[in-house]
């Protein structure tokens, strides 16, 4: 007969409590920009990126919360939120702050944008398109939520978008075409002012918080609401709007999981001996609230009560009483043993219903082997308690004090723990969340108020969340009912792989870190990356590092391998990376259409080398049909996404005026300046140039030289030259044709070309002194390094010296050489060969910078 009934207490248990388990990853970036240096501060945006942050944190997203961003800064923030929604389900997008339209385009401001002039709009601002295009390379889902529908606070009416100048508007965003499965929701209408309004917090944005936590609400329904209220709280001068494509249901706040209930107890119930307590464990709801609990079927042989008054069946009763419940069976019953049982229901403030079943032997409490029942259960309750007690002990202390080091950009890592009890009555409350990153279990994320059954205590996996570097702490109540529990705090602390550190790609979606340039790479990468493909075969982005570090030890058939393997896997900058083989012919024959090919399919990803390169091989016609203006488009959507190389591509296009693009000398130097503002050394030099011409500026020689000594100082090729021409020339500086020889010869080392044609003209100008195989040495540099033949003067230079001094030069290169070539071709070809010899045996890196 308990058998039996067990049996169906248990079927009836996982009839009520199946429920579809689910871990989607889902990732917000929340911005409020309120300290603007060049425009009158907003009162609002500040608390309402505090505010909305908690709200995505409660629904279990990972957040990325940014305040009073820099353009660089929002470049940073968006590229590593970028890497961690690789692959979401997904991504959200909240921004408060200045924003405003032009020529239909929206775009958000970061706090230290001037918008002076007619460029700043491309270098300064962040258009709301190119981040909804990043948004869609990476995530099933899309939604961008704008409270930044306020007045145009610039006096500028005009500025460049494209290749027109456009005028701004003054008030409001514009209206924006979603793609399949979007959700982009304005403060207001389009072409209407947001408000700030009177308290802490923006209409909109209050009305998002509160609405956004109603439990499994589909999102168009919260926004319903939010529109509801902000019409109520602002008399109807402000009405929210969204545009929707969405085809999948999108819920924000997601109370799926049921309350927590052990598997079915048994309970030994003596008759006549008064009310007996049946240590029923406390319920817990593991999304955080309160549980009630609903007697669905009592048992027959006695009363259930609750301080001594009966508790009637459907009687609603707070889950935390629920260990205090007693049943009182009456005299005689239980002679012989009698089966009963008890089935009652708890219940949370999302809807959410367990069902729970106790099964009672019920025997006689009178004469002596009643009395030594009751005796026993005092000792076994007296055990349990004491046995709980330990168990809430040893909880604790495997997790104080606990500092554990977990990887970054690995996915969820498992802690492991081991905890040291199962017992069903304990659980753990999170007091306090990590600042960053994501707890999870592998069927649910985990929120600020989340609980955890003992149980699921050794599933328990952290997150890091991308760029964030210090320790955090994570708080637990651990607790087996409402009157006992502990404290406990552990520390997570994020960890980069060594192959991350040592090989890391700048501007990599999908990577962590910073990044190196390729001459960064140290000969320790390649075994650094070796152990993190090891460790973990599944993680893309160290195949690529891999391959990086295999292609700076000059290992180039090893490097493709591993970067086919790695763009095989899904890494975007490896596809790139198998263009740039292709183009330049690095292990295998050049092959422009195939590269363009593969830097097509990385620019469609969002990758902004590969925009750059498909952008340029469009707008000039390299190995496809010239589009101007879509490369123009990716060029320029590269520069937004921080990528110099494509600032320094549009300042070349913005001096000349090239492909109807007409010239502006001011937008290019405003690419350059950018280019500098994130230390890149050929954006240096370059300005450089234009400050010692005037070009797009006014002419400064100090700024010149000190842009030339930085970029040579970081190790550019081509700015010692330009600084050498300024003392060989006595311009800005006092004539020094020591310093001058030197820097050219630095610049030849380097390989710029011109450089070492600069070097043999300067020898030649020493008249009868020059020594003229030294101007032989350096004209043959200057033609082996001139892959482009961008100088045919240096080829008929060297043709005029007789063969005396050629042969000379040619026996000095020689010598230098560890290694014999073939003495074959004409004594010019021979001198241009071994030159090409001689720096490459220097410079073994491919691609030095």
């Amino acid at each position: 007969m308990l058998r039996l009934c067990g049996l169906i207490a248990v079927v009836l248990v996982a009839a009520l409590t199946s429920f579809d388990a689910s871990a989607d990853r889902r990732v917000a970036l929340v911005i409020g920009n309120s300290q603007y240096r060049e425009i009158p501060a907003l009162k609002n945006p500040d608390k309402d990126a505090e505010d909305v942050s908690k709200t995505f944190r409660l629904a279990g997203f990972e957040v990325f919360v940014a305040k009073d961003l820099t353009k660089l800064q929002f470049e940073k923030q968006f590229r590593n939120y970028l890497a961690a929604a690789d692959g979401a389900d997904l991504s959200v997008v909240y921004y408060s702050g200045h924003g405003f339209q032009i020529g239909g385009e929206n775009f958000l401001i970061p706090v230290d944008a001037s918008l002076k002039n007619a460029a700043d709009i491309e270098v300064q601002a962040v258009k709301l398109d190119d981040v909804l295009q990043q948004l869609r390379a990476k995530s099933k889902i899309q939604v961008i939520i704008l409270d930044a529908c306020r007045n145009n606070p610039f006096p500028r009416k005009d500025y460049w978008l494209r290749d027109q100048l456009i005028t701004a508007g003054n008030t409001g965003l514009a209206q924006v075409k979603s793609s399949l499965n979007t959700l982009i929701a304005f403060a207001t209408e389009p072409g209407a002012v947001a408000y700030d309004g009177a308290g802490d917090l923006s209409p909109f944005s209050s009305a998002f918080s509160h609405r956004a936590l109603a439990p499994n609400q589909e999102i168009r329904t919260v926004m319903a609401a939010v529109r509801r209220d902000v019409v109520e709280a602002t008399d109807g001068k402000q009405v929210p709007w969204e545009n929707s494509s969405l085809i999948d249901e999108v819920v924000l706040m997601r109370r799926a999981s049921r309350p927590s209930l052990p598997p079915v107890l048994e309970k030994v119930v003596p008759s006549g001996v008064g009310p007996v307590a049946l240590d029923l464990p406390e319920p817990v709801d593991v999304d955080g609230g309160s549980i009630t609990v609903s007697i669905e079927r009592p048992p027959a042989l006695g009363r259930l009560l609750l301080d001594g008054k009966a508790v009637a069946v459907g009687e609603q009763i707070d889950g935390r009483d629920l260990p205090r419940l007693k049943m009182d069976v009456p005299k005689g019953v239980g002679a012989p043993e009698e089966v009963d049982m008890l089935a009652y229901a708890t219940h949370d403030n999302w809807g959410g219903q367990a069902q729970g079943i106790m099964v009672f032997r019920v025997k006689d409490g009178q004469g002596a082997e009643g009395e030594q029942i009751v005796a026993s259960l005092e000792t076994e309750q007296k055990q349990e308690v004491l046995e709980r007690g330990i168990h809430i002990t040893g909880a604790a202390e495997a997790i104080e004090d606990r500092e554990i080091s977990v990887p970054v950009g690995v996915g969820p890592v498992p802690l492991k723990l081991d905890f040291p009890t199962r017992d069903p009555a304990v659980s753990l409350k999170l007091a306090s969340y990590p600042a960053t990153g994501t707890l999870s279990l592998p069927d649910r994320a985990l929120s600020p108020e989340s609980s955890l059954m003992a149980d699921e205590v050794d599933l328990l996996r952290y997150e890091p969340q991308i760029g964030a570097a210090g320790a955090v702490e994570v708080g637990f109540e651990i607790r087996a009912d409402s009157s006992s529990s502990k404290p406990a705090t552990m520390k997570l602390s994020p960890s980069v792989d060594p192959c991350d550190q040592a090989a890391g790609e700048p501007l990599d979606l999908q990577g962590v870190v910073p990044g190196l340039l390729p001459n960064e790479i140290g000969a320790e990468a390649v075994k650094a990356c070796e152990a993190a493909v090891k460790a973990y075969p599944d993680v893309a982005r160290f195949r690529y590092e891999l391959g990086r570090a295999l292609l700076a030890a000059g290992k180039v058939e090893d490097a493709k391998k591993a970067i086919q393997a790695a763009a095989d896997k899904g890494h975007v900058r490896a596809v790139f990376e198998l263009g740039y083989l292709n183009a330049t012919g690095t292990g295998m024959p050049v092959d422009r259409k195939q590269a363009n090919g593969f830097y097509a399919a990385a620019s469609d990803k969002g990758d902004p080398y590969g925009m750059t390169s498909w952008g340029r091989a469009l707008f000039n016609g390299y190995g496809v049909e010239r589009d101007t203006g879509k490369g123009l488009d990716l060029l320029l959507k590269a520069a937004a996404m921080g990528h110099t190389y494509a600032m320094n591509d549009l300042a070349a296009i913005f001096t000349e005026g090239r492909n109807g693009v007409p010239a502006d000398p001011s937008r290019a130097v405003a690419f350059l300046k950018a280019g500098v503002e994130r230390q890149d050394m050929y954006s240096m030099n370059l300005l450089g140039r234009n400050y010692l011409a005037g070009v797009g500026v006014g002419k400064d020689p100090r700024q010149a030289q000190g842009l030339f000594q930085q970029a040579m100082d970081l190790g550019q090729p081509y700015a010692p030259a330009s600084l050498a021409r300024m003392y060989r020339d006595g311009v800005g500086v006092g004539q020094n044709l020591d310093e001058a020889q030197r820097l050219f010869e630095l610049a030849t080392a380097r390989g710029d070309q011109s450089g070492a044609y600069d070097r043999a003209a300067l020898e030649m100008q020493k008249g009868d002194k020059a020594d003229q195989a030294k101007a032989v040495r350096y004209l043959a540099f200057a033609v082996a390094l001139d892959l482009r033949k961008e100088l045919p003067g240096a080829q008929t230079a060297l043709t005029k010296f007789g063969a005396k001094t050629k042969a000379a030069a040619l026996k000095q290169l020689r010598g230098e050489l560890k290694s014999k070539i073939p003495a074959n071709g004409s004594l010019d070809d021979q001198l241009v060969k071994a030159a090409r010899a001689v720096w490459e045996q220097a410079n073994p890196r491919r691609d030095l910078f």
